[in-house]
C-alpha cells in the first residue's frame, strides 16, 4: 500500500470522528480503524504528510520566567528528520531500544519522531529516576543508546552496559553531543536511510508507575499507539487548530497519550506550561495568555485548583478532562459552578490508548467513566467465575479480534503477559460496575476493594464522600484488620489549610463519614499526613495496606498518629455493621 494511501485513510478515520465529535452514539456505532496496511510508521506516514507546508506551530514551550519557544509542524518535520541522520550516524538502528531522559523540552519531541523515523524503539524515562532505577531500566530495557540532558549525566557515571550516550546542552567526557544546527539547511547529500517498519514492529517501551512491584516494560507497535490514539484525540475533544495543554511529565505513557500523539493527530497545538512548583495563579493566567481550548489534568491538579480562586473561565476553554485516577464529583461539581464546564473523566491504561471516557457533548455523571469509546469493546468478566458479569466485574477487553489499541505484551516477561491476557481478555486488575444504559462507574482496583463485615468497600466512594468536607484536601482509603470486622475502614487524610491534625479536626471527619456513607463503609479510625505516591503522583495505597497489616501483627500496636472512632464520645455506638 503506497504511504499516501495509508494517509489518506488514517485521515478519514480521523475526520469521522471530528464529524461526530458531540454525538456519541453515532461515534461508536459507526467508527472503524483504519486499515494502514501491514507496513506502517507514523512519523512519517502520518506527522511528515500533515507537515508539509504546515505552518502551524505543533508545540509551544512557556517558562516560569516567561521565555519560550514555538515551533511548527514543517519545522518540527525537517528538525527531526536531520537528528534522525545524525542518530543513524551515531549507530542508532531499526530495533534498537533507546532510553529518552529528557523533560518538557523541544528535543524531547523532536527526538521521538527522529528514533521513530530510524525504526528505532523508544523509552522515554522520568528525569526524577537515580542511578540504580536507571541501571534497572537499561539492563532489563535492553537499552542501546541514551539521550539526556548534561545536567542528568553523572547519574550515569555507575551505569554499566554497553550503550551510546548523547547529550544535550553541554559537553561531557564520554558522551556525544546532540546536533546544534538543526535549523541550518542540509547539505544536498543528506539524506536519512529509507527504513521500512511493519504494523507490528515495536515502536515504544513504556514504563508503568509500579504501584505495587518493580515497573512493568509495556511494549506499543507501530500501531497500537500511534493508530490507537485516536480514541484519545476523540475523547479529549481536539480538533484542528486548538490549543491544548495537558499536564503531564516525559516518561509517562499518559505524556504519550496527550502531549504527543492525540494533538498531533488532530493538527493541535501542544501547549506546555515548564513549572517547578506548582502555583494555581500562574496555571490559570497561562490558561488565559495561551488561549488554551482544551486542558487536561490529574486529580491531585483539579484538587489542588480548586483550593485555590479558580475565577472566571480561561476565556477560550471548550474542554476540561480529567485521566490517571477516578475523579471525585466533588471536585467535578466545583469546577462546574465556577467556570460552566464539566469535567469529563477518562480511563485508560499505559497498556492501552483511552478506552473509556465522557464523550464530549454528552451529558456527564459525577463519578462515572462513561462509555466505552469508539473502537473499543469493553466487558465486564466476574473475577471469580471469568465468565461475563451483568452488572459488576473487571474491566477486560475481548481477544477474539484483537483490539488495535491494546499493547503487544510486556518486555522480557512472557509470563506476566500471559497472566494479562488469560483466558481471551485482557485483563485491566480494574473493578466497574454498568446500568442500563451502559455507563460505567469506577469501583476501585482488584487488590484495593476490601469486605469489611462481609461488605464489600470501595475507595474510590469512601474517598469522594471525604472529598465534601472542608478539611480534606485528599484521602486514600485501607483496610484496617479488626477481629471484629474483618475489616474497618481506615482513611489517611491530607489537611487542607486552616485545619491543624489534632483530635478536633480527626472528630470532625469521623462525624462527616457518620452520615456521608453508609454504616458498612463508615470511616471508623482517621490519620492525617501527606500520602506516599510514585514519582508519576499515583497514590501508593498498597504501602499504606502492608503499613496496616504489620500493626495488626501486634494487638498493642496502634498506629502513633492515628485517631479512631472509639476515642469519641457520641461515635463509638450504632455501629453495625
Amino acid at each position: 500500500m503506497r504511504s499516501e494511501e495509508v494517509t489518506a485513510r488514517y485521515r478519514a478515520a480521523r475526520d469521522h470522528l471530528l464529524s461526530v465529535r458531540e454525538d456519541g452514539d453515532a461515534a461508536r456505532a459507526d467508527f472503524r480503524w483504519p486499515d494502514v496496511g501491514d507496513t506502517f510508521n507514523w512519523a512519517t506516514d502520518w506527522f511528515d504528510a500533515v507537515a508539509r507546508d504546515n505552518d502551524r506551530v505543533a508545540l509551544q514551550l512557556v517558562e516560569v520566567d516567561g521565555s519560550g519557544s514555538s515551533t511548527t509542524y514543517a519545522e518540527m518535520s525537517r528538525r527531526s528528520e536531520r537528528l534522525a541522520v545524525h542518530l543513524h550516524g551515531l549507530g542508532v538502528r531499526k530495533g534498537d531500544h533507546v532510553l529518552l531522559m529528557l523533560g518538557n523540552q523541544l528535543e524531547l519531541w523532536e527526538t521521538m519522531l527522529a528514533v521513530m523515523k530510524l525504526g528505532a524503539v523508544i523509552l522515554p524515562t522520568s528525569t526524577m529516576l537515580e542511578s540504580a532505577d536507571l541501571q534497572d531500566r537499561i539492563d532489563r530495557g535492553l537499552v542501546r543508546h541514551v539521550v539526556t540532558n548534561a545536567g542528568e549525566t553523572p547519574k550515569f557515571t555507575d551505569v554499566t552496559g554497553g550503550f551510546t550516550r548523547i547529550v544535550i546542552g553541554g559537553a561531557a567526557a564520554g558522551w556525544h553531543d546532540y546536533p546544534t544546527t538543526l535549523d541550518d539547511p542540509a547539505p544536498a547529500d543528506e539524506s536519512r536511510p529509507d527504513v521500512v517498519t511493519r504494523a507490528d514492529d515495536p515502536c515504544l517501551v513504556y514504563f508503568t508507575s509500579g504501584t505495587t512491584s518493580k515497573p512493568k516494560m509495556v511494549v506499543h507497535t507501530q500501531v497500537s499507539y500511534p493508530v490507537g490514539h485516536l480514541s484519545t484525540m476523540y475523547w479529549l475533544g481536539l480538533r484542528p487548530g486548538d490549543v491544548h495543554l495537558a499536564i503531564s511529565s516525559p516518561g509517562w505513557g499518559k505524556h504519550a497519550w496527550s502531549c504527543f500523539f492525540a494533538p498531533w493527530i488532530a493538527e493541535a497545538t501542544v501547549f506546555v506550561y515548564n513549572y517547578e512548583r506548582f502555583d494555581a495563579p500562574a496555571l490559570l493566567d497561562q490558561l488565559e495568555r495561551a488561549r488554551v481550548t482544551t486542558f487536561c489534568a490529574p486529580p491531585t491538579v483539579w484538587r489542588l485548583l480548586i483550593q485555590a480562586d479558580l475565577g472566571t473561565r480561561p476565556s477560550a476553554l471548550r474542554e476540561v478532562v480529567s485521566a490517571g485516577e477516578p475523579l471525585n464529583p466533588e471536585v467535578i461539581s466545583r469546577v462546574q459552578r465556577a467556570w460552566g464546564r464539566t469535567i469529563r473523566d477518562g480511563y485508560g491504561q499505559t497498556e492501552t490508548t483511552a478506552i473509556v471516557g465522557n464523550s464530549p457533548g454528552g451529558t456527564v455523571r459525577p463519578g462515572a467513566m462513561g462509555h466505552p469509546l469508539p473502537g473499543v469493546t469493553v466487558t465486564l468478566v466476574d473475577p471469580v467465575t471469568g465468565e461475563p458479569a451483568v452488572a459488576e466485574g473487571e474491566v477486560c477487553l475481548d481477544l477474539t479480534t484483537r483490539p488495535v489499541n491494546l499493547m503487544a505484551g510486556y518486555l522480557g516477561d512472557p509470563d506476566r503477559t500471559r497472566s494479562a491476557l488469560r483466558d481471551g481478555w485482557f485483563h485491566t486488575g480494574d473493578v466497574a460496575s454498568v446500568d442500563d444504559e451502559g455507563v460505567l462507574t469506577f469501583i476501585g482496583r482488584t487488590d484495593d476493594v476490601f469486605k469489611s463485615s462481609d461488605y464489600k468497600v470501595s475507595p474510590f466512594e469512601v474517598e469522594s464522600a471525604l472529598l465534601q468536607h472542608p478539611a480534606v484536601a485528599e484521602s486514600a482509603v485501607v483496610p484496617a484488620p479488626d477481629d471484629t470486622r474483618l475489616n474497618v475502614v481506615k482513611a489517611y487524610v491530607t489537611l487542607n489549610a486552616g485545619w491543624e491534625p489534632d483530635a478536633e479536626t480527626a472528630r470532625a471527619v469521623l462525624a462527616f463519614a457518620r452520615t456521608a456513607l453508609p454504616a458498612y463503609e463508615r470511616v471508623r479510625r482517621v490519620e492525617f499526613g501527606a500520602l506516599p505516591k510514585t514519582i508519576s503522583g499515583k497514590i501508593r495505597r498498597v504501602e499504606l495496606r502492608d503499613r496496616e497489616a504489620l500493626a495488626a501483627t501486634d494487638e498493642s500496636t496502634r498506629q502513633a498518629e492515628e485517631w479512631r472512632d472509639t476515642d469519641f464520645d457520641g461515635l463509638r455506638s450504632g455501629g453495625r455493621p
